[in-house]
């Protein structure tokens, strides 16, 4: 037996209301829940608060035996950096993703779209715990930064702000279109391997794209997570030329189009029977 797909769409139940405070009432409090549920799932915590931190202290390990003279960058500035992007990647995107298919399964997303709240919120209100995890730990290591390993302040505060929020978007977003494939919580360890891997190695969260051959590296600035990294790279550390910037922006806001379409057009409501 085979469901039937049901696109992501925005709605209003008749008579719900529709302002901004009724909007925010009903996020914070699916959020809230979500917090909940989150606290108690001691896998998730372990994943979201210490395999970044084992990770990040892995691959300081590694950029030590890396020749990294010619990047601009030292081994403290690309750990940090790189913590950042595997944040993202671990906290926003794997941990949602599990999320997703859970309430998903559940008939969570089911019954919630019984009610007032609309398709935009559910999503969102989802994904509000696991971005302000993230966004606290990204303040730590920028913190811990500035103090432990004798890194300056964000060069370009704007820069980096903007590639965290066109991060959390992106990673939620592509959490959310993952779930198309993804049949279990279980399976969802195996679906996220890809985008994690193709980003640890190939997007410069650890390694520099400028120590890989030229049209290689041309390759690897369109990868979902490049342009975020280069952002926010270069709203810490600097040393970017602005023709970089322009592509980095571009690809992330890209991929992030993607990423809302393919949830507006394939995202499942509805527990998987196949």
């Amino acid at each position: 037996m085979t469901t039937t797909t049901t696109p992501a769409r925005d709605r209003t139940t008749a008579g719900s209301p529709t302002g901004a405070a009724a909007v925010a009432r009903r996020l914070t409090a699916l959020g809230r829940a979500e917090l909940i549920l989150l606290v108690r799932n001691r896998t998730a915590i372990v994943v979201a608060l210490l395999l970044p931190v084992t990770m990040i202290f892995a691959m300081r390990s590694s950029l030590e035996q890396i020749d990294l003279g010619g990047t601009g960058l030292t081994v403290a500035g690309a750990t940090l950096t790189g913590g950042i992007g595997m944040v993202l990647v671990q906290v926003v995107y794997m941990n949602l993703v599990s999320a997703y298919v859970a309430r998903r399964e559940e008939l969570v997303l089911k019954r919630l779209r019984t009610g007032e709240i609309s398709d935009r919120e559910i999503l969102v209100g989802t994904a509000l715990p696991s971005v302000a995890l993230a966004l606290a730990q990204c303040v730590l290591l920028v913190v811990a930064g500035a103090i432990a390993f004798d890194l300056s302040a964000p060069h370009r505060p704007d820069l980096l702000l903007a590639g965290l929020l066109l991060g959390f978007v992106l990673m939620s977003g592509l959490a959310a279109a993952t779930t198309v494939i993804t049949r279990t919580v279980q399976t969802s360890q195996l679906t996220t391997l890809p985008l994690f891997f193709v980003s640890m190695f190939g997007s410069g969260l650890f390694i520099p794209l400028a120590i890989f051959p030229d049209k290689l590296a041309a390759v690897l600035e369109l990868l979902p997570m490049t342009g975020v990294m280069t952002l926010i790279r270069h709203g810490w550390l600097g040393g970017v030329e602005s023709g970089d910037l322009f592509t980095a922006g571009v690809t992330a806001l890209a991929w992030t189009a993607f990423g809302v379409f393919a949830v507006r057009r394939w995202f499942r409501w509805d527990p998987r029977l196949t």
